[in-house]
């Protein structure tokens, strides 16, 4: 008998996160375009780390599957990690703080320097990313626990890993081994230029998934289509679940072919880091755990409310009382 202890089971990058607050000008000084999200090389990634030694900052293990994993696990669900990180102290750091939250982590150490994402956050609450990917860009087939995926009863797989071809041919592997063993699929698109680079890889494996997260310009690029109505259609006949974020709009979900809307909960916005990241991670927790799509959608409202109005992608509240806060709200 296939036992399903897992809750749901992640597969992403493994980056360091290194979150600094500056001011327009300082932003400016770096040589940096405020809003703009750069890859870079490791070398390049250490200068600017030099430019902002002595300055205070924030750091966390991230990647965007990894913040989901993450934020789902809090609110009480189990889960499980696929990634890769360097043999070094970041690459400790990352490990160890996944199993201090209680997150079975698959995440072996290459001869590689552990990814890192330093995050800009200015005055205007946007953020200017610089990633060096470094040993997470390895990822391959090699690093998949099958233990893992057979015990899930979810898989979460972060679109960002259409970006190498050996982390994609990983990613597909994942999914062919979801469905052997009837663990459900869901896929985050991650960012346009994921769509844009790698429309058909994207493409065919949204055939196989079950449950697709995306925000309004992801759902534009990916149908090819010029507003959300025509958007939806479109979506309905490529996959059977969908939830696309709309920003201060909301969110509106198609779920077993029922069509839902949430608002978006009013906040002061700070920092945007890991919105879309806690908004899956919630909603998966109420789809998984409560069973309920209703809850699902509002308490990933709530959350990403939450999580903007503070820095970075780790919520400071306590995520039991948000739950229960909620289903008072509903009841």
């Amino acid at each position: 008998m296939n036992v399903k202890d897992i809750d749901l089971c992640g597969l992403g990058n493994g980056l360091v996160d290194l979150l600094y607050e500056v001011s327009f000008e300082e932003l400016e000084q770096l040589g940096l375009r405020k809003g703009e999200m750069r890859l870079v090389d490791d070398t390049l990634q250490k200068k600017l780390l030099e430019k902002l030694a002595g300055r205070s900052y924030t750091i966390c293990s991230g990647g965007s599957a990894a913040n989901t994993i993450i934020a789902f696990s809090q609110f009480g669900g189990t889960s499980a990690y696929h990634t890769v990180v360097g043999d070094d102290d970041f690459g400790r750091f990352y490990v160890n703080e996944f199993n201090e939250l209680g997150i079975s982590i698959n995440a072996p150490m290459i001869n590689e320097p552990t990814g890192t994402c330093i995050v800009l956050i200015t005055p205007d609450s946007e953020r200017t990313m610089n990633t060096s990917l470094g040993a997470t860009a390895h990822f391959g087939v090699e690093h998949i626990t099958p233990d893992y995926i057979r015990r899930a009863k979810w898989v979460y797989l972060e679109g960002y890993k259409f970006t190498a071809e050996k982390s994609t041919e990983a990613l597909f592997f994942a999914i062919e081994l979801a469905k052997k063993h009837e663990a459900k699929i869901s896929l985050s698109l991650s960012d346009v230029f994921v769509i844009t680079n790698f429309f058909d890889k994207v493409l065919e494996a949204i055939k196989h998934i079950d449950l697709l997260f995306c925000n309004e310009i992801e759902a534009l690029t990916l149908t090819e289509t010029s507003n959300i109505d025509q958007a939806k259609r479109k979506l309905t006949s490529l996959v059977p679940n969908f939830v696309i974020t709309l920003g201060a709009k909301g969110s509106i979900a198609n779920i077993n072919k029922s069509e839902y809307q949430f608002p978006a909960y009013s906040t002061k916005a700070i920092d945007t880091t890991g919105a879309g990241d806690m908004f899956a991670g919630a909603f998966l927790f109420g789809l998984i755990q409560k069973g309920d799509i209703n809850f699902a959608g509002h308490l990933a409202s709530l959350s990403s409310s939450r999580i903007v109005s503070q820095f970075g992608a780790r919520l400071k509240d306590n995520h039991k009382e948000i739950i229960n806060q909620l289903e008072k709200q509903l009841l």
